[in-house]
């Protein structure tokens, strides 16, 4: 059974049957050193495309074109072997086990290459585990599996997109998530792709793995490869889960006396009347998450398939916000001639999101922060003379809506439909000689409507008068296709293995968008469409394209996998640049020195494997230039009609265009080294990295006598350096008990050390206040807060005192100073894998360690400035002199006691027990009795612990994500779910 695991789960590529035409016959078995068969072994002639898998029996039958041909034959998790045929036409062969073997096969840009023969820092994170997780996008099979990568979740909303850091970030304006490319055809967002379909993901951490892919890698590479069939092995797998999902953490708040005592104490006239709402409870729901999988793959030696569809749906804890969809995939391989294969990847995917307000926000719609601070002694419902029922607002500040109108008032939602795939052909020249063409597409139809009726709440009512309801709706379309060819050339002779590549790839986007806004609709609130708006309240269309041309080549030598180079070359053009500054050109070198092989090494029996590595490369950021960045492009403005028309008024761009803008350029270096001990059962990978980004993309502010606002410009310099370890144990390795530990940690540090022309800037407004919580500046690390050191409260006055920073006697904006930082001082994970007969349990630990975080949710919650419900906190406060208190006294309309501060700076530190799986899989021999061939159950905890000193709901969360240097600030975000989920895994 547990062979017959490993092949569904761990083998990475299903390799392709041999064509017609080929003279000799060559059949066999596949055994390990206990006689067993190994279904699913890989049987390749090498030096060509050509190969087969053994069958359920371990058996093979493969066509090789002369006797001179050499069988590779390995097996994840044993020693490859490698016959040549001869005069043999039965061939059995027995595999060592071999816990880490170096022959395992990774993908790498725009090839594979053995996991041994790697020289550079790429991370494998194994998808095992991703059947029994409730896991909705691939980011997520990423946290706290591989070091050096820091994903967080920003917001728990459904379908909210996770954040993704790969060594740091490298940007302060253009993108710093990763590229990913699935099945090779890059993009950058996973979240339609369908996670169960996911076959492996391998991670380019440095530069000399990723500048293969040029402009678009200095945030790192993503490579994510779908299942695919297999030869003569039919199967069906069907898989299911079920779950809940509740709040994980509860911020309380004063009840309503508590609060109408507040509101008295600050000259408010509030009373306890028969209307009471505990806001937390009717906001904060159980949210129910569920899913569907079933797949079909199979096929024979020259015609393979994998087809599978999936539902998935994720109502969150606040409704009614939500996420579903519906995908499907079909990869198909054939083997036309013995010469040509050719390979199909096909998906669709169908999203719906139903969104809430939660992030940025301390107004009237925040939900988040209006669960916390609608007044308690409000009801939900109120009656109106007009409008009947409709939702009850704040008596104490007009038109602010309780949060459930926010919830429930608008009908919202978004729907995408999105296809992506490839095909691919692979041509044999000749012994050694490969052409690949890759034609690929990325289709996006998205669509967004919104809808106030004219009578539920105080949006659709307006404050002057009555909108008679609101509405607007959005369409767009975006086209991608990708045209890659590639020359691949392999030759291997006595110790010496020799490939090169050379290529050339175009990609280009079309993106067009449309939109409608009207008000004053029907008062039945039937008709939603915008065609029942009286009036039209705004209108446009727009459209852009993007183009990039790019050439590429790698060289890869090795001397009997003991001394290895690689080295890579890339240069990119791209229409988003002015002539004269298009092209980028990105070189890459990385080496590798395999000790472990020389012969002074031989006599050290517990080292099975020692690898030294070191490599240097330049990588671009393309993602996050706009499409016409160094064009100035105007606006226009609709004014009254004029006879004869004249057209719109046109207004210069408020920023100034700049012809000589350039790619932010990312080079690295870096030092790593692999080990492996005792048999397998401990492996070490250590590495260090120094990261620096040159000509940093900032929007320079200009005078106002220039006549823009500012210009966008290469204007800086970032850089980040660090650690990385990973271990891996086999801890207990018992016929009937197994026990085995990953750990990872990686230490970065982020710097700012050249800003040009303008030396500060200021990022992260907050409502209600004049300053911004971040600060760039020379020095500081990105997600540096900065504020006024509040220094506790005056027991005479009540009022928050404030530090003199400058020593000049008075308090003033020059006295704010740095407060701490968002970047940890390092992340880490833990993975323990336990496994007694039938039964496994499985434990992930992610932390991090050193972060801090704004919690400006703080400033609304024990501000006691306006009428907002605060947090059980202010019980505490100040109410007359001699007081020892921190927290400071109740005003009215004063925000100077929560000015942005050191006092709303936290310790974000956290250690998560991400998930803990307990399953059941059922015995071989029973499954088979019910025409199964696997059978599993399981119990899945997500976000079940978290252990830390943060006061907010979550210490991971980030209201604010447009901008690399706004980190950890927690202001009203949508929180963190905890889910129990159960599920079912069947194969047939």
């Amino acid at each position: 059974m547990g062979k017959r695991v490993t092949m569904f789960i761990a083998m990475i590529f299903a390799v392709v049957g041999l064509a017609n035409g080929q003279d000799i016959t060559v059949k066999g078995v596949i055994k390990d050193q206990q006689n067993q068969t190994l279904p699913g072994a890989s049987v390749l002639v090498k030096g060509t495309q050509s190969g087969t898998v053994t069958d359920v029996d371990g058996k093979y039958s493969i066509g090789v074109p002369n006797a001179q041909s050499v069988l590779v034959i390995s097996f994840i998790g044993y020693g490859s072997q490698e016959i040549t045929v001869g005069n043999q036409t039965q061939i059995n062969v027995t595999l060592s086990a071999d816990l880490k073997s170096l022959d395992e096969v990774i993908v790498i840009g725009y090839g594979t290459q053995k996991r041994g023969d790697v020289t550079t820092a790429i991370a494998s994170v194994s998808t095992k585990d991703i059947e029994e997780r409730p896991i909705i996008q691939a980011a997520q099979a990423l946290q706290g599996k591989a070091a050096g990568v820091q994903v967080t979740q920003p917001s728990g909303k459904p379908g909210s997109a996770l954040s993704i850091r790969v060594r740091g970030a490298t940007s302060v304006q253009a993108g710093n998530e990763p590229l990913y490319v699935i099945d090779g055809v890059p993009t950058m967002d996973t979240r339609d792709l369908n996670v169960n379909d996911i076959e492996s993901i391998q991670v380019l951490k440095d530069a000399s793995s990723a500048a293969i892919y040029g402009a678009r890698a200095s945030n790192g590479v993503v490579i994510v490869t779908t299942k695919r069939g297999k030869a003569n092995q039919s199967q069906v797998s069907f898989g299911a889960y079920y779950g809940f999902s509740n709040i994980a953490k509860k911020i309380n708040v004063l009840n309503p006396q508590q609060y109408a005592d507040l509101m008295n104490e600050m000259g408010n006239n509030v009373t306890v009347g028969s209307q009471t709402t505990d806001w937390n409870k009717e906001v904060f729901k159980k949210g129910h998450n569920q899913n569907y999988q079933l797949s079909f793959s199979g096929g024979t030696d020259k015609s393979k398939y994998f087809v599978s569809g999936a539902m998935t749906r994720d109502n969150g804890i606040i409704k009614p916000a939500s996420y579903n969809r519906y995908s499907f995939r079909a990869n198909l391989d054939n083997q036309i001639k013995s010469w040509f294969k050719l390979t199909t990847n096909f998906s669709y995917a169908n999203a719906k999101i139903r969104d809430v307000k939660d992030n940025n926000n301390a107004g009237r719609n925040a939900v988040v922060l209006g669960a916390l601070g609608a007044p308690p002694t409000m009801g939900i419902y109120t009656q109106d003379s007009i409008r009947g029922t409709i939702f009850s607002t704040n008596p104490l500040k007009a038109g602010w809506d309780n949060p459930l109108a926010a919830m429930y008032g608008p009908t919202q939602a978004a729907k995408d439909n999105r296809i992506f795939g490839n095909v691919v052909g692979d041509i044999t020249l000749a012994k050694g000689l490969f052409v690949r063409s890759n034609f690929g597409i990325d289709y996006m139809n998205h669509s967004n409507d919104y809808y106030l009726d004219p009578y539920r709440t105080t949006e659709g009512w307006g404050s002057s008068g009555s909108t008679h309801g609101l509405g607007n709706a959005t369409r767009s379309n975006s086209f991608t296709y990708l045209w890659e060819n590639t020359l691949n050339y392999e030759k291997n002779w006595n110790k010496h293995n020799f490939s090169a590549l050379a290529g050339t790839t175009v990609q280009k986007n079309t993106w067009n968008n449309s939109y409608i806004a009207g008000r004053d609709f029907p008062s039945d609130g039937i008709v939603k469409t915008m065609n029942a708006a009286n009036e039209i309240t705004d209108a446009y269309t727009e459209q852009s394209e993007w183009f990039l041309n790019s050439y590429l080549g790698r060289l890869m030598y090795n001397f009997d996998s003991r001394y290895l180079i690689t080295a890579n070359f890339r240069a990119d053009g791209s229409s988003k640049l002015a002539k004269g500054n298009q092209w980028g050109f990105f070189p890459s070198v990385s080496a590798g020195w395999r000790i472990s092989a020389e012969p002074f090494m031989q006599d050290v029996k517990f080292i099975n494997d020692l690898k030294l590595r070191g490599g240097w490369g330049q990588n671009g950021n393309q993602e996050g230039l706009a499409n016409y960045a160094s064009y100035g492009l105007n606006t226009y403005t609709r004014r009254t009609p004029t006879v004869p028309p004249s057209g719109p008024a046109v207004t210069n761009p408020s920023y100034a265009p700049n012809p000589d803008l350039r790619w932010e350029t990312t080079t690295q270096s870096n030092i790593g080294i692999d080990l492996s001990m005792l048999q397998g059962r401990v492996t070490v990978t250590a590495d260090a990295y120094l990261k620096k980004t040159n000509d940093l993309l900032l929007n320079v502010p200009l005078p106002n006598t220039s006549g823009y606002t500012y210009m966008p410009r290469n204007s800086g310099k970032l850089e980040n350096k660090g650690l990385e370890f990973v271990l891996s144990t086999v801890n207990f390795d018992k016929s009937a008990f197994q026990w085995t530990t990953d750990f990872n940690i990686a230490f970065n540090k982020n710097k700012i050390t050249d800003l040009q022309l303008s030396k500060i800037y200021r990022y992260a407004d907050v409502e209600g206040r004049s300053d911004q919580i971040i600060i760039l500046q020379e020095g500081a690390s990105l997600g540096t807060f900065y504020g006024y050191i509040a220094e506790g409260v005056n027991p005479e006055t009540g009022d928050m005192i404030y530090k003199d920073v400058n020593g000049d006697g008075a308090f003033s904006p020059s006295d704010r100073t740095i407060l701490g930082s968002a970047q940890p001082k390092f992340t880490y994970g833990m993975n323990n894998n336990l496994t007694y007969k039938s039964f496994s349990l499985s434990f992930l630990f992610q932390g991090s360690q050193g972060n801090k975080a704004f919690n400006a949710s703080r400033l609304e919650t024990e501000g006691m400035y306006d009428s907002k419900n605060q947090s059980t906190e202010v019980l505490r406060r100040w109410q007359k002199a001699g007081d020892i208190t921190d927290i400071p006294r109740a005003t009215d309309g004063n925000v100077n006691n929560s000015l942005i501060s050191s006092r709303f700076v936290e310790n974000a530190s956290f250690l998560r027990l991400k998930s803990t799986t307990i399953s059941y899989a059922l015995k071989k021999e029973f499954a088979n009795k019910i025409k199964l061939s696997r059978a599993s159950i399981y119990v899945t905890a997500q976000n079940l612990l978290t252990f830390t000193k943060y006061k907010g709901f979550d210490p991971e969360v980030n209201a604010f994500t447009s901008s690399g240097a706004t980190l950890g600030i927690d202001y009203g975000t949508y929180p963190v779910s905890r889910a129990f989920v159960a599920g079912i895994n069947v194969q047939f």
